[in-house]
């Protein structure tokens, strides 16, 4: 059985080589590059199962790369970010990361991270023989393709936002706490000043309100998030 393929873009050559190591033994190859414009060219390669992105780096940043790849790419992107600095995972998630993991970090909280990310990928793969299509308020999900149109246009989301998006369209109508969100779709449990849903929340109401006049998230302060159903509430095609 071949290993799944890992790229990280980091400048720091210890840590990836130690992450190499270290990952080979858990059923992953891992690739590096060690600088921004290297990482950005290995970036579409969809072969990669995960990236790994670091913040900063040479020639071009985490947040760069990030700008670049303009939501184009298809592989999820876990930022590794600097201890503390909430104003780094804020932007990363802003710019399309998928989540965001704190330096210095435990080689087992990565690879739980990275287990999840994939896990999650996987019942969206499940879901795809199940079910096609489903529309409700004029955004529709293609579980085939994972891709999202809203009256009809394509909306451009992140593989994290397209299951928080179907999440909340299968409970449409209903309050989905942020912690639900975050033990179903991120599959850990929210910590204190965790922003991570909100972002991921903000991206997809701002994505779909570029093609819609009114918007289909609405926010329950204290509670959580609903998807609007309009008049199309539980139509499947």
């Amino acid at each position: 059985m071949s290993k799944q393929k890992i790229l990280i873009i980091d400048d720091d050559k210890e840590l990836t080589e130690l992450l190499a190591e270290y990952l080979s033994y858990e059923g992953f190859e891992l690739e590096a590059c060690h600088d921004g414009v290297a990482g950005l060219a290995r970036a579409f390669d969809e072969s990669f199962s995960l990236i790994l992105l670091d913040v900063m780096m040479p020639k071009l940043n985490g947040f760069e790369v990030l700008k670049a790849l303009g939501g184009q790419h298809k592989t999820p992107i876990l930022m590794l970010t600097a201890k503390g600095d909430n104003d780094d995972r804020v932007l990363g998630l802003e710019l399309g990361a998928d989540d965001y993991l704190a330096k210095p970090f435990q080689h087992r909280e990565l690879l739980a991270r990275i287990n999840a990310i994939l896990r999650r990928i996987k019942i969206v793969k499940t879901r795809e023989g199940q079910i096609n299509n489903q529309l409700i308020n004029a955004v529709r999900l293609d579980h085939a393709t994972r891709q999202v149109f809203c009256h009809q246009q394509l909306v451009e989301l992140t593989g994290t936002e397209f299951q928080i998006l179907d999440l909340l369209m299968n409970n449409a109508s209903q309050i989905v706490n942020k912690n639900e969100i975050s033990e179903q779709i991120l599959k850990r449990k929210l910590s204190a000043f965790d922003r991570s849903i909100d972002m991921h929340i903000s991206n997809i109401r701002r994505k779909l309100l570029e093609f819609s006049p009114s918007d289909k998230l609405k926010t329950i302060r204290g509670a959580g998030y609903i998807f609007l159903a309009g008049e199309s509430l539980g139509n499947n095609e």
